[in-house]
């Protein structure tokens, strides 16, 4: 095959695609156009010379047609599909080559309420967290979204496809998801064996079951580049009865055995009525409460003195375990009375969101003039905030924490926020842990001992995806507009994998770089998905180099 198309044939094949494409798609050359597929968060100058925005289902088909059929001209393409781009410390909106075709499906919008009583609905590739909350609240559904921290603007398929999670219910996302659809880069349009076998006229059965019959496919859609995918069907949690969110305080560093030990337990005992846990360490929690004492621009560490400052400031402790509990009333009420026995005195502090204590907060403040208590303010907001996300309703709760370090813009609560077009420099480090407090202990000692060398703010969360492991998300925090931060967050990111992966700290998530330089095509894993690869895409023509160390095309006859 020969090399993609260079920004000298961008206009050649740009021509191609509008003569082929519905008028419902549009091919975007302009500097103008092009500038929000620019911007990144990970400090990377890659240019992308052509979009291709897609309005219609039909004209991906046609794109793939197009570059099967060129693959041996003089204006070969590949084709890169994202969904809406938001997908910030990983690679935004870009593709590992940077002369690919992007394929904006953010446009594709249609949500289809397959059953209002078992709660299963269709969604493609542009519908975001803000348009499934709007679709269900026009509905009058009483539904949770599957939220995630990343704010309101981001895709729930192409979340899912990531196999990301959150902390409502159903945590694991992809899990939820049912049936998948889409395009092959031949132009065969997928489904499952349950579909093609239904002759039905509704075409629901298979939106129930997840496995389907015969070989499971459908996790090959994800982490991959071997397939368009144009909708999926999931599974959303009926909002429960009752809800109450959790947060344990505990005052000394050396509790977090005490914290971890009473994680495990609510997540152990109370599974089907807690939702996700999160430890937080103070550090992790001070980036959400409070301004950058050093300032935006300064690439440096908060010394230990203004650690206790801010912490006294705003009454943080050393940890913070934040959890959720849903279920019928009866059952909530029995759950906290078991999150209370679980605790037993160990921690400094336990706050319910339905305690008489906030409901008081709240209506104090409603009474004081704005002016007054302003950091108490803040803390009550954004725990407000994050009990919104905890119920599924999105918000932009967390996103400030990419806005640390940046010296140019800082989040006001009315702006909308997209750390990418505001010049936010961010990275995330997140491996894999089991919930073991001995292993978990020596991640936080790996944590702190290699960001501060590299002028990184250690922020330490573990994330619960079950009781015996856990995912941690270090979000590497710097100036993007500082040449030499860039290169030292870029570095911190680098030398923690590396050094986590001899202890069997294992990313869940990779962004492109790291795609490019950790996978080995001569592993035994990466062979077998290069001969799926080879089976489905022989020309290389969906994201080449995504999740796919090492392919090269079939050279033609």
């Amino acid at each position: 095959m020969n090399t993609p198309a260079t920004s000298v044939s961008a206009n050649n094949i740009a021509g191609l695609l509008s003569k082929h494409l519905s008028a419902a798609s549009r091919v975007l050359t302009s500097a103008s156009e092009l500038a929000p597929y620019q911007l990144n968060c990970e400090g990377s100058s890659a240019q992308t010379s052509l979009v291709v925005s897609i309005g219609s289902k039909q004209d991906i088909n046609e794109v793939l047609r197009l570059a099967s059929d060129h693959r041996n001209t003089q204006l070969p393409f590949t084709v890169h599909p994202i969904s809406t781009g938001r997908n910030w410390g990983y690679a935004s909106a870009r593709a590992n080559n940077s002369s690919a075709v992007i394929l904006d499906l953010s446009r594709l919008k249609n949500i289809c309420c397959d059953d209002e009583t078992l709660g299963i609905f269709t969604v493609e590739p542009g519908v975001t967290q803000q348009d499934l909350r709007d679709y269900l609240n026009r509905k009058q559904l009483k539904f949770m979204v599957p939220v995630t921290g990343a704010g309101p603007s981001c895709s729930i398929l192409g979340n899912a496809l990531e196999r990301g999670y959150g902390i409502t219910p159903y945590t694991d996302h992809f899990a939820a998801v049912n049936s998948i659809r889409g395009v092959l880069a031949d132009g065969t349009c997928f489904r499952s064996a349950v579909a093609e076998l239904d002759q039905s006229d509704d075409d629901f059965i298979d939106k129930t079951y997840k496995y389907g019959l015969g070989p499971y496919l459908d996790g090959l859609w994800t982490q991959s580049n071997l397939a368009v995918v144009t909708e999926i069907s999931l599974r959303l949690k009926a909002e429960p009865e009752a809800f109450s969110a959790f947060y344990l305080q505990f005052a000394d560093e050396h509790q977090f055995e005490q914290a971890q030990h009473i994680a495990f337990t609510i997540l152990q005992k109370l599974e089907g009525v807690v939702g996700s846990v999160n430890i937080m360490d103070q550090r992790r929690v001070i980036a959400m409460m409070a301004p950058n004492p050093n300032g935006a621009a300064a690439h440096q560490v908060m010394s230990n003195q203004q650690v206790a400052q801010l912490a006294k400031d705003y009454d943080i402790p050393a940890w913070t375990i934040a959890g959720t509990l849903y279920g019928q009333q009866a059952v909530v009420k029995a759950a906290r009375n078991e999150v209370k026995r679980f605790t037993a005195g160990q921690c400094s502090k336990m706050i319910f969101s339905d305690s008489w204590l906030i409901r008081a907060g709240r209506r104090v403040m409603q009474w004081l003039p704005a002016g007054l208590l302003a950091k108490q303010r803040k803390m009550l907001s954004s725990l407000d905030g994050g009990i919104e996300i905890m119920r599924g309703y999105p918000n932009q709760v967390a996103l400030p924490l990419a806005y640390w370090r940046n010296p140019k813009l800082q989040p006001a609560k009315d702006q909308v926020l997209n750390p990418a077009a505001d010049g936010c420099g961010l990275l995330w480090y997140a491996p894999l842990v089991p919930m073991r407090s001995e292993a978990m202990r020596r991640f936080i000692g790996h944590v702190r001992a290699i960001c501060p060398k590299f002028g990184i703010e250690p922020m330490i969360t573990f994330t619960s995806l079950k009781h015996d492991t856990v995912d941690s998300t270090i979000p590497i925090v710097f100036n993007l507009a500082d040449p030499t931060a860039v290169k030292q967050a870029q570095a911190c990111l680098e030398e923690l994998v590396s050094a986590g992966l001899q202890q069997g700290w294992v990313p869940y998530r990779l962004n492109l770089a790291q795609q490019a330089t950790l996978l080995k095509a001569d592993q035994p894993f990466w062979q077998v998905s290069n001969k799926i690869k080879q089976a489905l895409d022989p020309d290389n023509i969906i994201s080449p180099g995504r999740y796919q160390p090492g392919y090269k095309a079939v050279a033609p006859d």
